[in-house]
Order: structure tokens, then sequence, then C-alpha cells
């Protein structure tokens, strides 16, 4: 019998604000095992998503080997079913070796895979990515893309806005990201191919989304609370705030709000990225790309939507938890995350069971602590003073 989202709701507010909520389900983070174990692994991956509150979680695939036939899925599957205390649930490629040349073998790992993604970058030949979708709708799998036309970065790795501007640093175009969104909700028209885009940054994005569910076509699309909650007037001068795509323009942001509200904007995932301390201290334009949210994202989006009358906390558990579940086909009971909405502490990477530790968000005063997490009748996470 598959798991009803909708129907197995569960949430519970006491008086003391402490509150009961299903687990919640993040389509897009990177655990990045087998091949870079130095920044994260199943292991701690998972235990951070315990600790935010996370029962199901989907990898994306840009690990080595890349996850682009059966053989090399496995060695990511052995891990999971090892050193996994909460239900995972891979991607596969859609081109071999995310090189945007051939296509993976997507019959082979469709069994086992999620959906398929090149995620961390954007397949730039549309007759490929045509390929991909036709082979995918046949399998009943959901394509999910990183937008991003490579012509169009130019070297950037912020925003191409004010702060790049007033800075001297190179900017990264809205138009890279939009453009490839234009280009595939028209591939995914002509195949009828279920499509999803991976975490969007700008005002253009959330409008062609719009449009294209007017339209019918099968698309939905996911934004990261960082998106929501910053712009890049935020930015400093440190790689914490170097992310891909960039935080963009207070318009943006403002549109990306307007779309969780008005339903164009269906899925909030972390695009949780871990890299190594080292990786992250060379500034805003050596570092890598990349931040980590999966035990933050609750008590942000708790504190600075929900708190703030933006949305109930009804409307937020479902973003998190019942409409990821239900786009992805995620059957997996979501068990429970118990939650002391009273308290109030200031967001310390120190505390972070993730190998991953830059954050914007360091030294945010956030309501929501996460003090258990049941799967599989299980307690995966428990705070203790």
């Amino acid at each position: 019998m598959k798991f009803d989202p909708a129907a197995n709701r569960k949430i519970e507010v006491t008086d003391s604000g402490l509150a009961v909520l299903p687990g919640f389900c993040d389509v897009h983070v990177h655990f990045r095992e087998p091949g870079f174990s130095y920044k994260e692994t199943i292991a701690t991956g998972t235990a951070a998503a315990a600790r935010g509150g996370y029962t199901s979680v989907c990898t994306m695939p840009n690990l080595d080997p890349v996850p682009d036939s059966l053989p090399h899925l496995a060695q990511q599957l052995e891990i999971i079913e090892r050193d996994a205390c909460i239900a995972v649930s891979p991607y596969g490629a859609i081109t071999v070796g995310e090189k945007g040349e051939d296509i993976a073998d997507l019959e082979g790992m469709a069994p086992f895979v999620c959906a398929f993604s090149d995620d961390g970058k954007g397949v730039q030949d549309a007759s490929m990515m045509h390929e991909a979708m036709t082979r995918a709708k046949a399998l009943n799998k959901l394509v999910v893309a990183h937008c991003e036309v490579n012509g169009l970065l130019r070297g950037g790795y912020i925003h191409d806005g004010t702060y790049a501007r007033e800075h001297g640093r190179r900017g990264i175009c809205s138009e890279s990201e939009w453009r490839q969104v234009e280009r595939d909700i028209d591939l995914a028209y002509q195949t009828g191919c279920g499509y999803h885009v991976c975490h969007i940054s700008t005002k253009e994005s959330a409008e062609l989304v719009r449009q294209a569910k007017k339209d019918a076509i099968d698309v939905s699309c996911e934004t990261a609370p960082h998106y929501l909650l910053l712009d890049d007037s935020d930015l400093q001068e440190s790689g914490r705030f170097k992310m891909n795509p960039p935080v963009r323009d207070k318009s943006d942001r403002e549109a990306l709000l307007e779309g969780i509200c008005d339903g164009t904007i269906e899925i909030l995932a972390t695009d949780h990225a871990p890299h190594s301390a080292e990786e992250k201290a060379k500034g805003l334009e050596k570092s890598a790309f990349g931040i980590v949210g999966i035990e933050t994202a609750f008590p942000l989006l708790y504190t600075y939507l929900v708190k703030r009358g933006v949305l109930s906390l009804h409307e937020l558990v479902r973003l998190l938890s019942d409409n990821p579940r239900k786009r992805f086909s995620i059957e997996t009971d979501p068990g429970q995350s118990v939650w002391d909405l009273n308290e109030e502490y200031a967001i310390d990477p120190a505390d972070f069971l993730s190998k991953g530790k830059a954050t914007p968000f360091e030294g945010r005063k956030v309501f929501g602590r996460c003090i258990d997490t049941v799967y599989q009748n299980k307690s995966v996470w428990q705070y203790v003073k």
C-alpha cells in the first residue's frame, strides 16, 4: 500500500510550545560519499539530517564514481544500507560522469533511484536533454535540473547586482538560470516528462514555472531557505556566503516568497553542500560553492516565516514533508519530529553534526529546537541539554 502523506499528516502543538510534526523530506542534499568523505559521509549527513527533523533525503550524484550506471550506483547503495540512520534515496546521473556527452544508463538505475539529475551542472545540449526526458518519461521518473547556461557565467561567483558592482566582484547573471529553465519547460511540454527545477533563485524562474503550471505542464520546483531569507545586500567577504546559484536581489527574494505563498514553489529543500574548512576559508572569489543547511532549515523558516505570519505551521510542513514526498513518490512513513518551538538560541556551527560548518546564518537567533526524531519506530536523534 502506498503511503499518502496528506492522509497521514500528524501535527500537534501543546500550550507549552511542544510540537509533534511529521519527519521532513529533503530532495536536495550532498552527502559526498563515495568519493569525498572528507567533506561529509552518509553517516554524518544522515545524523545531521535527523538532528534537523528529517527522516528522508535524496542525495545528489556529483560523487566519485558518479552514479551513471548500476555498478557505480551500487557502491553508494552499499554505503547507504550500512551507515544511514534515516531513509536515503539516491539520484542517478543524467549523463555519463555528469559530463553532458552521453546519456547515462537510466534504464539500469531506474528501480533504485528517486530521479535523474546532473546537479551541479546544467545539461547544455538541448537534444541530449530531450532524449533524457523521453527515456525518463518511459521509466516514470522525474528529470531534476540544475539550470545553468555555461556561456552566460563569465567567471562569476556572486549575483550580478549591487554588491558585485560596488565591490568589484564578477557576477553571475540571472539569465544564466532562467534561460535554461525556459528551455527545459519547453522540452517537458514536448516529451510529457515530469520535470523539477532545483533551487530556483530568480523572479524570472518563478514566473516561468508559474506559467507552466497554468499551461498544465508537469513541472515543479524548489527553493532553499537562504534564497527566501537573504539577498545580495546581506553578503560579506566570506566563503560562507558563497553558493550556486547565488543569493540575488531583494526583488528576487520577494518574488520567491510570493511563489511559496501562491503554490508556484511547492517544495523547500536545503541544497546542503558541505565542504572542508579549508575549502570555505578562501573568501568569496576562491572558496568552493556551497553551504550547509539541513540542521538549521526548520528553525530559520519557523522563526522568519511562520512567526512573522508569512506561512502557517501547517503550510510549512506541507513544503518540507508532504509535497516533496508526493512529488518524488517517496513512500516511506515519515515518522515524526518533536520540537520545542519556544526555545530561542543562536545558530552555532560548532554544534553541527555535519562535517560542514559554513553557513551564512552563523550567530542568527532562531526559535525551535528539535528534541527528538523518530524513524521506523526508533529514535534517531535526541537532544540532551
